[in-house]
């Protein structure tokens, strides 16, 4: 498996098995190898970084991909043929783009794959072309209730908002912070007057902020808030893609109306105490449907099932 999307990648290696990730010289993103920030979440012993030489001599029961160019470095790594020599897991994060009727997944229609999406939405609406699909929803370590709301500012973590645009929202944080304090996080934010942090230090900033803003209109389920309502942040977000699912009507506003979004920023700014009540709901809601266990429990079930192929 490639060290891909961190959250994702530090929770799928926290299971009982080996998981060799590829390391390149200067961590290019084909290899970026274990975590090497200092602050970042810690990886275990299980998780081994190997290099493409070795990888060709080692013993491998299942590929994990996430990339489409990752099949053809399964093939020429490992030499073996993904599919036919190697059964190969295919996790897909986003939600596809283009037109609806033109949605067909890079592993669709190939023998000895499955495609394993992070929500219901996304297998909903990429083609498979046949190959069998699965869902299994995200989980995180929980971090533990960290909340206390002492900054009336909603927190914002997306990475990289101005190369991904409006799909992820970066024209409507303007649009919020024209209302309101609004302190934004993550890789590529500082044009836009954002932080990057540490992911340890992250989960402690992010829940000083009375609520979770999730501002993103096309993309997966984005783990930062399931993140936030694990540490016991009120949400509020876009009516879009899982965003409806994830977060229940307790833990705070969902609409795709931008005057109740504002609306309820603001309500949960000025009441600390029903952003508290709101938060715990979303807690308890996280560990029930986006805890550690589950998600392991669910891909050590797929996993068995594809290594004995």
């Amino acid at each position: 498996m490639w060290h891909v999307h961190g959250a994702w990648s530090t929770a799928f290696v926290q299971g009982g098995h080996d998981y060799l990730v590829p390391v390149l010289p200067g961590r290019p993103p084909d290899g970026r190898g274990l975590p090497s920030r200092p602050g970042a979440a810690d990886w275990p012993p299980s998780a081994i970084e190997v290099t493409p030489a070795q990888l060709a001599g080692a013993e491998i029961d299942v590929a994990v991909a996430q990339r489409p160019h990752e099949l053809e470095l399964i093939a020429r790594w490992t030499g073996r043929r993904p599919g036919r020599d190697l059964p190969v897991a295919y996790v897909e994060h986003k939600a596809p783009s283009g037109p609806v009727g033109n949605m067909r997944h890079p592993a669709g229609g190939r023998m000895g794959h499955v495609i394993v999406h992070v929500s219901h939405f996304n297998r909903l609406f990429w083609d498979s072309g046949g190959t069998p699909t699965v869902v299994i929803e995200p989980g995180v370590p929980d971090p533990g209730y960290r909340y206390t709301g002492e900054l009336a500012a909603a927190a914002v973590a997306v990475n990289e908002p101005l190369r991904r645009g409006r799909a992820a929202g970066a024209d409507l944080i303007g649009e919020f912070r024209r209302r309101m304090r609004v302190d934004l996080f993550g890789a590529g934010t500082e044009p836009l007057g954002g932080t990057d942090l540490p992911h340890k230090a992250l989960l402690d900033e992010m829940p000083r902020r009375r609520l979770y803003l999730h501002p993103v209109r096309w993309s997966s389920l984005g783990l930062p808030l399931i993140e936030a309502m694990h540490l016991g942040m009120p949400v509020v977000a876009l009516a879009t893609t899982a965003a409806p699912e994830a977060v229940p009507a307790a833990a705070g506003v969902v609409s795709a109306d931008m005057q109740v979004l504002v609306r309820a920023c603001r309500e949960l700014l000025a009441d600390p105490e029903r952003a508290r009540q709101a938060g715990l709901a979303a807690r308890e809601h996280a560990l029930a449907r986006y805890g550690l266990g589950r998600f392991l429990r669910a891909w050590d079930r797929l996993l068995s099932v594809l290594a004995r192929r």
